[in-house]
């Protein structure tokens, strides 16, 4: 009995570190990554601006090959809307170009219903640099109390930002081939 006492005594005071580390974590997050592609920026803002152009280079097209796609609203730019619907991997959700200055710059809101509720902002912006443009894909938004207790144990900024890079050298390449 009085083991039981110490190891239920010892987890909570492992809870209760685990909550308080998590409640000093920053109330938002941003992750980014940037690229120089040799191209002008006028051929790669199509890549972006068109989500059916997407399934060239964005790496989250490849974890599910059988994922349902729903285009709707303006063919490309501002009021474009992408939904999807996958397996466990890429879950469901929602992408709406808010903001579309050609061709330097694309909002995007992201919203994620599953398998986890999240609800972000990905940018996309464009700079002239020689005759070459750097990209950088950037995301950012709230991290309520949940996400800060995940992002205890999931480094965010590897995990997606490892992603965000694998889109953009893929997008280095078909925009460089073209």
């Amino acid at each position: 009995m009085t083991t039981l006492i110490y190891v239920a005594a010892g987890l909570a005071v492992l809870i209760a570190i685990l909550l308080t580390v998590a409640a000093m974590r920053p109330d938002s997050f941003r992750v980014e990554r940037s690229i120089d592609i040799d191209a002008p920026a006028e051929k790669i803002f199509p890549l972006i601006n068109d989500y059916k152009n997407w399934g060239a280079w964005s790496p989250y097209e490849k974890v599910d090959p059988a994922m349902h796609r729903t285009f709707s609203g303006a063919p490309s730019g501002k009021g474009s809307v992408y939904e999807w619907t996958g397996n466990k991997n890429i879950g469901h959700g929602r992408m709406e170009i808010v903001e579309a200055v050609q061709p330097s710059k694309i909002v995007i809101k992201l919203d994620f219903f599953s398998p986890f509720e999240a609800h972000n902002i990905a940018e996309f912006t464009m700079r002239p640099q020689g005759g070459a443009t750097s990209v950088t894909w950037a995301m950012h938004g709230p991290a309520p109390f949940m996400a800060k207790i995940i992002h205890t144990f999931i480094n965010m900024d590897r995990m997606v930002g490892g992603q965000f890079q694998q889109g953009l050298t893929s997008m280095k390449a078909v925009a460089e081939s073209r």
